[in-house]
């Protein structure tokens, strides 16, 4: 074990480059670009139209002496901003969290002593898992992003992350940013293919944003097997949370849930249901959560930091995913995946009946380099007590070099 350890140390500092200037010149640029139209209609206001560019540009260098460099700038522009970016004052139409800004993203070292452990400092982007409870927000143009030192490291069978979150940058610019005092642990053991399982602590304060600060603790786990020809995935979570730090409010909520998925050739169906509880005044939250990809997209059930009703939710979905099947008579279009979700949503304390939701989305490569993305989501509510209803739809090119 210790031999290959130092085997790998050694082919890691063999491939390195001798000098700091040799490490810059064979470093890779970064450049991205994100064309994005949004639409929204929702009850009760103007329809919305937010045209939105993102474009990134930096640097990564190569390895020297163990360590790398990135520097990664990022600027959004409204070219047609009929829409409220919760920065612009424009509240008579839909809210798209996309305002205009032009910021630092990233500017991180990172740090490799040995084959089993990185140690990343400075402002980074970090995803925990599939980003239920940890995430970069990548579906908004200001990416969410980190100020942080974060360690990963193997322990025997365990993977071992931590980090220590000095600020989160958020993504509506600058003002929304939150001064952290914040702790995240991430413990993986790899049991098989069939299972993997995770244990996990959050523990989350915020001086300028209290009600956000909670302590998450939970378990979980994935795995996968084969059904003669059918693929099986699963997954499943359980958590509990209680006030911590800044937050002056008592309670202790708890959050579960299981999904499976069975893939045939290029069909995928997957059934889920999650439950967050909720106490009347407040619920589970998921703070630093990508929370667009799990409640819905029409975002109806992410409200600022909570991003749930006050009496929880139970969510109930289906969905359908076409990936791979490309057509002869349209040879441009390439890896095309085709989705299709339902959502069944009910509050989780009284039952009561949220709303229906039904999402589809198209994505393909044009290019190497462009892709297209044209999405749809359609949220109906039940009654006049719940979230607006609305439909969004998007249109987007993205480049990345």
């Amino acid at each position: 074990m210790a031999g290959s350890a130092i085997l790998a140390v050694s082919s890691t500092q063999a491939h390195a480059e001798d000098t700091f200037s040799e490490a810059l010149a064979a470093g890779k640029p970064i450049l991205e670009s994100r064309l994005r139209y949004e639409g929204v209609d929702q009850s009760g206001l103007k329809d919305g139209h937010a045209l939105t560019l993102r474009s990134r540009i930096g640097f990564q260098s190569s390895d020297f002496k163990n360590m790398k460099f990135l520097v990664e700038f990022e600027d959004t522009r409204a070219l047609d901003d009929d829409y409220n970016s919760t920065t612009n004052g424009k509240t008579q139409y839909p809210a798209v969290n996309d305002p205009t800004v032009t910021e630092l993203n990233r500017l991180q070292v990172v740090w490799t002593p040995s084959s089993f452990t990185t140690v990343t400092a400075g402002r980074q982007r970090i995803i925990l898992d599939d980003a239920r409870f940890v995430g970069n927000v990548g579906w908004r143009q200001d990416e969410q992003t980190f100020d942080a030192l974060k360690i990963d490291t193997t322990v025997g069978k365990f993977a071992v992350s931590y980090a220590y979150l000095f600020q989160v940058n958020r993504v509506l610019g600058e003002t929304a940013d939150w001064d952290s005092d914040s702790h995240l642990l991430n413990v993986t053991l790899p049991i098989s293919e069939a299972l993997k399982l995770q244990a996990f602590d959050y523990a989350l304060d915020f001086e300028n944003s209290p009600a956000n600060s909670t302590n998450t603790l939970g378990l979980r786990a994935t795995g996968q097997t084969w059904l003669s020809s059918v693929k099986l995935a699963y997954t499943g979570y359980y958590a509990k949370q209680t006030d911590y730090g800044y937050n002056t409010a008592d309670f202790d909520l708890a959050a579960w849930n299981a999904d499976a998925a069975l893939t045939w050739d290029m069909f995928t169906v997957k059934v889920g249901y999650e439950v967050f509880e909720g106490n009347g005044t407040r619920s589970f939250i998921t703070p630093l959560a990508t929370t667009h990809a799990f409640n819905g997209w029409s975002d109806a059930m992410a409200f600022s930091g909570n991003k749930t009703t006050a009496n929880g939710f139970k969510n109930l979905s289906y969905g359908l995913t076409v990936a791979g099947y490309t057509h002869p008579s349209f040879p441009l279009i390439k890896n095309p995946t085709l989705t299709l979700v339902y959502h069944d949503l009910k509050t989780e304390r009284l039952s009561q009946s949220i709303g229906t939701e039904f999402d589809a989305q198209f994505a393909a490569g044009l290019t190497k380099n462009v892709s297209l993305l044209l999405k749809y989501a359609d949220f109906e509510r039940s009654n006049t007590t719940m979230p607006a209803s609305r439909t969004k739809v998007w249109v987007g090119f993205e480049y990345k070099l």
